[in-house]
């Protein structure tokens, strides 16, 4: 039988365009898409042998000992992949011999595909070996270095705000590792131990306090492997098509392993204005790791990231800028912001300024104890984020001044804020599971006037539009040890005279657990409540909530003090609900059903709560 819903469409005119623009991708080219709910992986590179693109124009080969004046297109003679870039038109494939490439600076501006040879591991290393050491009478040693790459302090850090948590020499972008380890960069020799570095810039000099003996000392010498240029590169001019790369390891880079230019715009920009000087960009099976500040920046519509591995990054791990139609896909992403910098917001994965759609499907973020997950920043507009695990994240999902998502089918463990909803619109949250980790509504004055960065404000809602979101069939967990509540709705008190209407347009069907604790904790914080003091409460049960709520959460359940037999394996990571529990089926008519298939309820007219919708033994 066809299904019918009565979700809402939106409800200014500006936003009609955009949704209708969401509609097509939920219901045609994505049918690359889906799992019900997060797979479980496989996540990140897959090894395996990439067959050669049908339409190669020409083939060349490189290797690590490559011949420059070999044109490569033997593999039995190979050239360097600096040549090979270098002869490379629209159409070629540059096919890597394994092992390491030293090499980095790399630019490009054809729509090429690099890929490895055979099942073979080729490595671009932005390091070199440092192997000239004096030992010192205080200990330690010390090497003369050419390729330093010092930096001066973000625009954001104030010293009279963050000089005494992130001191400025954490903006240096130079890397030591020993024996593929990294040392910690500190700011004086005092401060050396064995497993850190500390760099005079001014006489060019590196301290380590580890015998470099018999050892691998490397040290950064080059600031990023690969830059796709808007210009011209070669004696070519760009043809405005992205590269293609797959199953190459990019690790030890100072600031960044891969860029794609692109457009920057600083104000509020037309979505037919950026992402069109490169388009088509391909990720595939990368590798990117120990990069000093950012894995890549990526810029350009129709871009595709999937089955990517993005870890210990000094910063963010990946940055989307400005781009349209993106698919993120299968990328595990772990280990950013690693230098643990305090008075920065960092991400694993950025999509800034002024990106349209932007799908997040199926990825896995973990070990983000100094950074959120995925954030989608600034004056993005319909994101779909959908079947993703994130755990031990700041904020999981994280959508900031931006116009209409839909969060769908995702697990969100141990995450400050599961999902943050931060001076946005129509946020629509539908089956989603959330393991001790907050589902958060919020809303500020925050505007264009007076703003450090007014275009942000600028080009997103404004401060009267921030509603529309709905709270749909969530599974909402809090376990003994888990502080505050399963759900919250802030809203700054001084908004509390103009906007007394919910953020939360429509919510039900969401059971909110809760394991007996030591002393009792809220399940739900809402503002505006324009009663109580500073227009806010907060309610131990929802059913105390509910009379406030005009109709909201009406079909809304509670299990208070329940240590009963909940999910099928907490401990070894299955997140499905147990047959045992007997949870209830809800309602789907207020999900659109091209959602429903998406997280894999099909045309269903009921299902569980939570990501994981049907029954599991």
């Amino acid at each position: 039988m066809n299904k019918t819903t009565n979700a809402p469409s939106m409800s200014k005119q500006m936003l009609r365009t955009s949704r209708i623009g969401l509609a097509v991708i939920l219901m045609s080219g994505i049918a690359q898409m889906l799992t019900a709910a997060p797979s479980g992986g496989p996540y990140g590179p897959i090894q395996q042998e990439w067959p050669l693109p049908e339409k190669a124009a020409t083939v060349r080969y490189a290797a690590p000992d490559g011949d420059p004046n070999a044109d490569g297109t033997s593999a039995g003679t190979p050239t360097t992949i600096e040549s090979a870039i270098q002869r490379s038109t629209t159409g070629d494939v540059v096919i890597l011999r394994g092992g390491d490439y030293r090499t980095g600076n790399l630019q490009l501006n054809q729509g090429i595909t690099i890929q490895p040879f055979g099942l073979e591991r080729p490595l671009l290393k932005g390091t070199a070996v440092a192997s000239d050491w004096v030992k010192q009478d205080n200990g330690l040693w010390r090497t003369s270095w050419a390729t330093l790459f010092p930096s001066e302090p973000a625009d954001w850090w104030r010293r009279g705000r963050n000089g005494t948590i992130t001191p400025p020499w954490m903006f240096n972008n130079d890397m030591v590792f020993v024996d593929g380890v990294p040392l910690r960069a500190v700011g004086w020799e005092g401060d050396i131990t064995k497993d850190k570095f500390y760099i005079d810039y001014k006489a060019g000099h590196v301290y380590i306090g580890v015998d470099p003996t018999d050892r691998l000392v490397e040290i950064t010498a080059y600031d990023n492997a690969i830059t796709r240029v808007t210009g011209s590169v070669h004696g070519r001019e760009s043809d405005r098509i992205g590269p293609t790369i797959r199953g190459v390891t990019f690790t030890q880079y100072a600031y960044r392993a891969i860029e794609i230019e692109g457009t920057n715009p600083e104000e509020v920009s037309p979505e037919a204005n950026h992402g069109k000087m490169v388009v088509g960009t391909t990720l595939e099976h990368v590798t990117f790791s120990h990069c000093s500040r950012v894995a890549a920046y990526l810029r350009g519509d129709k871009m595709t990231i999937r089955n990517c591995l993005v870890s210990d990054t000094g910063t963010e791990g990946l940055f989307v800028l400005s781009s349209s139609d993106v698919w993120i896909e299968k990328n595990i992403l772990r280990r950013n912001n690693m230098q643990g910098m305090l008075g920065y917001f960092p991400a694993a994965l950025k999509i800034f300024n002024q990106c349209y759609r932007v799908t997040c499907v199926d990825n896995y973020v973990t070990e983000q104890p100094n950074s959120s997950g995925i954030w989608y920043d600034v004056g993005n507009w319909d994101g779909l984020f959908i079947n993703n695990w994130i755990e031990q994240s700041n904020d999981g999902f994280f959508f900031e001044i931006s116009n209409g998502a839909i969060c769908a089918g995702n697990l969100f463990v141990d995450c400050n804020k599961g999902v943050r909803s931060l001076n946005s619109r129509d946020v629509h949250v539908y089956h989603n599971t959330f393991v001790n980790s907050v589902a958060s509504f919020e809303r500020t004055p925050r505007s264009a006037v007076g703003d450090h960065f007014g275009w942000h404000p600028a080009s997103g809602p404004d401060v009267d539009e921030r509603e529309g979101h709905r709270f749909i069939n969530n599974l909402m967990i809090g376990e003994s040890s888990f502080v505050g509540p399963l759900l919250q709705c802030e809203q700054t008190p001084s908004l509390c005279e103009t906007l007394q209407n919910p953020q939360i347009a429509a919510m039900g069907g969401n059971l909110y657990v809760r394991e007996s604790t030591a002393k009792a904790q809220p399940v739900v914080a809402w503002s505006p409540l324009i009663a109580e003091a500073n227009c806010s409460k907060s309610f131990e049960s929802i059913d105390e909530l509910k009379p406030s709520l005009k109709g909201l959460g009406g079909s809304d359940v509670e299990w208070r003090n329940y240590h009963g037999y909940l999910l099928n394996g907490r401990l070894t990571g299955n997140y499905s609900l147990s047959e045992k529990a007997a949870v209830k089926a809800v309602s789907t008519k207020e999900v659109p059903v091209e959602i429903l298939k998406k997280i894999g309820l099909g045309e269903s007219d009921t299902a569980l709560p939570g990501a994981f919708g049907k029954v599991s033994l």
